[in-house]
């Protein structure tokens, strides 16, 4: 399972897919201005790529209402993606040089000056600003006033189906606030339908496996199902837990101990804490401690019906049970965002660097490559690069669509993982044998056929791609410098004869029919509450698990942050006993497992489903030796925790 920012889950609509953008700066991400005209300065990336001629439909309402956040670029936003740059860069000399969250808003944050320049000018041109942050300020106002101030008209636009706001042409700034506005969101308001009376729903509906199952990897083979490649398969996993995982990646006697970890969604289930409990003193992870499990959340929720926040909690659920059973005692915060819109997403993130909550932060949720705009990439990388300064990474899912096609129409990558401030997570398919041997990995890639109505032999066998880890090269972010020399040409320069950056950058286990086993409390039909537990994956599940194996490293690094981690990650390719290589075919032959599932999702009063799932068949991306765009560098060995100690 993964998390969109824009619905619950990863299947949304596909936009137009965005242009290249000149100009980068020190890692290949594009700057947000551009010249407009002497008096006024350009936000690039303001106007969307679907607000076009043959889409207008005419001039909004002047007296429609608009709220809009205009983000402040800083005093040097130059010089901040350049230290971030060298902080993160093994062969720097200011590599590993952080420095606090206080420190680094002095040298690279808003002065007073552009903060009070920027709310004058909003004032001026009839706005009310609602909120000043050290990253924002938040306005609103009608129409007229709105296109005052941004030097532009807006229009009201066909999009699919429906009708939305948006600038008719690239919002701007008065030429004198130059180098103070990194970019303004908000003026178009496609999907926007905020409601700040919202509730936190109850649990959602139960679900349940149905088995038989494997309790490792081939511990229990279907006799009675056809054969698959030749062969008899074993059962899906009943769900691996922290043992069988911090075995397979190498954890050794590392605990994530001193280490904190932040996970961000949106939403807060409201039994994490019980939930959490009960599945470690049920699956044998060490007991949470007191104090180890922290919550920041917003005093009010929004969007929760068009979110579908119950579905977050078990999201949230996921992270948290993941992240203790491979790193038991790092320190865990959960930072929920009030909705999953990208402005509330983007509050989450900012706490997490304002107030340096955590080194390491995990984020199981994003969207399509081409539902991203220059102005939200360029407010995602400024709180990423700020990050960096501080010595905090970020690890982002990266999707589990595969190539997208089957979902959009275009191949494309996600976003934020596309970002190249973040460490974009690919995902796997799991063999841990008896007694936690890793066996072999596949890229993560399903394609099931249904078993026939005789019972004799698999329908339509190997079936139709199901879902897969996202992957790919992106269409707008340039080749980061780490990249090169280790991402093949063919991938890097997919799109453009510079080349891109290509997702992921490392992998673990992400296959839901090899995946892990989760406790959390759920609606039963009855109505009542109870906790239960099931098997689950997605790169939602990838993502907390490198984070995790992440704080295993930072303490055997005697505690000192990994900051931004590319650079790290990318400089041990190629390392003995550091990753495994992961691809599609580590056995020489095809491989699969059979599931059976309730028709209902709950129990067998419906009947059961029985299908054949094959392994490592991502769409059009292939997991291959070397570098891949299903799994990265690979996913970590037994060497990786241990080439980071100090």
């Amino acid at each position: 399972m993964r998390s969109n920012r824009a619905t619950m889950r990863a299947g949304v609509s596909m936009a137009a897919t965005l242009p290249m953008i000149a100009g980068a700066l020190a890692l290949g991400i594009p700057t947000a201005h551009a010249a407009d005209s002497p008096a006024r300065d350009a936000l690039t990336g303001t106007k969307p790529a679907w607000a076009t001629a043959t889409a207008d439909r005419g001039a909004t309402s002047n007296s429609a209402q608009v709220k809009a956040r205009v983000y402040l670029a800083g005093r040097d936003r130059a010089g901040l993606a350049a230290y971030a740059k060298a902080v993160s860069d093994p062969s720097s000399p200011l590599y590993g040089k952080y420095l606090s969250a206080k420190k680094a808003q002095a040298r690279f944050g808003a002065t007073k000056a552009q903060v009070a320049a920027v709310t004058s000018w909003l004032r001026s041109a009839g706005l009310t600003v609602t909120q000043v942050t050290t990253h924002y300020v938040a306005v609103s106002g009608d129409v007229a006033a709105a296109e005052k101030a941004f030097g532009t008209q807006l229009h009201n636009f066909a999009k699919g189906s429906r009708t939305y706001r948006a600038p008719a042409r690239t919002a701007s700034v008065p030429a004198g606030l130059k180098g103070a506005v990194l970019t303004v969101t908000g003026l178009d308001n496609a999907p926007h339908k905020a409601s700040h009376k919202d509730q936190l729903p109850p649990p959602d509906a139960v679900f349940k496996n149905a088995g038989p199952f494997s309790s490792y990897f081939g511990s229990n083979i279907a006799t009675t199902l056809p054969d698959a490649y030749g062969t008899k398969i074993p059962y899906a996993i009943k769900g691996y837990t922290g043992k069988q995982l911090r075995a397979a990646y190498g954890a050794g006697t590392y605990t994530g101990r001193g280490v904190r970890i932040a996970i961000t969604d949106a939403y807060a289930s409201p039994t994490i804490a019980y939930d959490a409990d009960k599945y470690a003193l049920k699956n044998g992870d060490a007991a949470w401690k007191s104090g180890q499990l922290h919550q920041v959340l917003p005093k009010n929720y929004t969007k929760t019906e068009e979110c579908g926040a119950a579905g977050w909690y078990g999201e949230e659920t996921l992270d948290v049970e993941a992240v203790h059973a491979v790193a038991p005692a790092a320190d865990v915060t959960y930072v929920g965002a009030s909705s999953c819109y990208d402005d509330d997403l983007l509050d989450s993130l900012g706490k997490i660097v304002d107030n340096h909550l955590a080194d390491i932060v995990s984020n199981s949720w994003g969207d399509i490559e081409a539902n991203q705009t220059p102005d939200l990439a360029a407010a995602y990388d400024q709180v990423f690069q700020l990050g960096a300064v501080q010595g905090i990474g970020f690890y982002f899912s990266s999707g589990d669509n595969g190539d997208e096609v089957a979902n959009t129409g275009t191949k494309q990558v996600d976003t934020p993982a596309n970002s190249a401030w973040v460490t974009a997570v690919g995902g796997t398919s799991l063999a841990v044998g008896k007694g936690g041997t890793y066996q072999w990995e596949t890229g993560w890639g399903t394609e099931k056929a249904t078993l026939s109505a005789d019972g004799k032999s698999w329908a339509g066998f190997p079936g139709a791609f199901t879902s897969g880890a996202g992957g790919g090269t992106s269409r707008t972010v340039a080749a980061p410098y780490y990249q090169k020399g280790v991402v093949p040409d063919s991938l890097a320069k997919a799109n453009s004869a510079t080349g891109n950056r290509v997702v992921p950058d490392i992998a673990a286990i992400a296959d839901p029919n090899t995946g892990f086993l989760v406790g959390q409390t759920q609606t039963f039909p009855d109505g009542t509450e109870q906790y239960s537990e099931y098997r689950i994956g997605g790169t939602s599940l990838a993502a907390p698990v490198i984070a995790a194996v992440q704080a295993l490293a930072q303490e055997a690094r005697g505690g000192k942050a990994l900051g931004f981690a590319n650079p790290a990650i990318y400089a041990k390719y190629g390392k003995k006993g550091v990753f495994h290589d992961v691809t599609d075919n580590p056995t020489g032959s095809g491989l699969a497992v059979a599931r059976v599932d309730f028709a209902n999702g709950y129990d067998a009063a419906d009947g059961l489903l029985t299908s054949v799932r094959s392994l490592g068949k991502d769409s059009s991306l292939s997991a291959v030796k070397g570098y891949d765009d299903v799994t990265g560098v690979g996913s970590p060995a037994n060497g990786y925790v241990q080439s980071f100690r100090r």
